[in-house]
């Protein structure tokens, strides 16, 4: 069994396969719609976040765990006297990365390891499962942290959105901008870039014609990509949109595994229903 216990939060937005099948442990950050407040994967669903939103013209907040529920989370590990080494989302973002500090100095360890993912979605399960498979093969916490910080800077993480209402909804762009886009029809894709979000193309007509122009657009860099695995994940796309772009990254013969994940709350919440994106580490 490894020493090494590699953990994460709900944005990574990885399935419930990968998680069990990498021994892989994953901390809730917290959905707030209104005066209710729920734990993102263990007590809501990306469905019931569109239609509170819909209902109420909000976004619902996104919030960091509490140190509490950090806590909790690490404490069966730290009683295993395991090293923990910790994915959070980007800290442009989110404080989850400094909840898991303090809470580790509440604990009184030193063998809890935060590293800043500087993404999100599955620009951090990238970096998780790359960890999570060292670790199971008996790779060290320093041959672990060494190896992410060669690639963290490789991670490729962009999606197209279908409409920049959740966006505008959450306070991210402005509502001249979410009208005009919505107006002229614009889906625009969004990157991450150093940890931030920033806006690159502009697609135009309707999301199913949008997602695969912007998955051709990519096809020079992911020719040039780690060949291990791309993730293909979204906030609830139509299926035949979703096998069009599996089968499209098959026929480029170059990716050992294509993953297809759905996002959760805290993702599903600031990019609204129709989402979609293609995520690698680049070579």
């Amino acid at each position: 069994m490894s020493r090494v216990k590699i953990v994460t939060d709900s944005t990574c937005d990885l399935s419930h396969d990968l998680l069990e099948l990498y021994d892989i442990s994953v901390l809730p950050l917290m959905i707030s719609m209104g005066e209710i407040t729920k734990k993102d994967g263990l007590e809501l669903v990306p469905e019931e976040i569109y239609r509170w939103s819909d209902e109420t013209g909000q976004t619902p907040k996104t919030a960091a765990p509490t140190i509490g529920d950090a806590v909790s989370f690490l404490e069966p590990f730290v009683n295993a006297g395991l090293d923990i080494i910790f994915f959070g989302i980007s800290e442009s973002m989110s404080a989850t990365c400094n909840v898991i500090r303090l809470a580790a100095q509440n604990l009184n360890y030193d063998k809890v390891y935060v590293v800043d993912s500087k993404n999100l979605s599955t620009g951090i399960g990238l970096q998780v499962l790359r960890a999570a498979k060292m670790a199971k093969k008996g790779s060290t916490v320093l041959e672990i942290l060494n190896d992410n910080s060669e690639i963290k800077d490789k991670v490729r993480a962009s999606f197209v959105v279908n409409t920049l209402t959740y966006l505008h909804r959450g306070g991210r762009c402005s509502g001249v901008t979410a009208l005009l886009a919505n107006t002229l029809k614009l889906k625009p894709e969004i990157m991450v870039t150093e940890g931030k979000m920033v806006v690159g193309k502009k697609y135009r007509g309707n999301i199913k014609s949008a997602l695969l122009k912007y998955v051709h657009d990519k096809e020079k860099q992911l020719l040039n990509a780690d060949n291990d695995r791309v993730f293909i994940t979204h906030s609830g796309c139509d299926q035949e949109i979703i096998e069009e772009i599996r089968q499209y990254l098959e026929d480029l013969n170059i990716f050992k595994e294509i993953l297809i994940t759905r996002a959760g709350g805290v993702i599903s919440s600031h990019c609204g229903p129709n989402t979609l994106g293609v995520l690698y580490i680049s070579k």
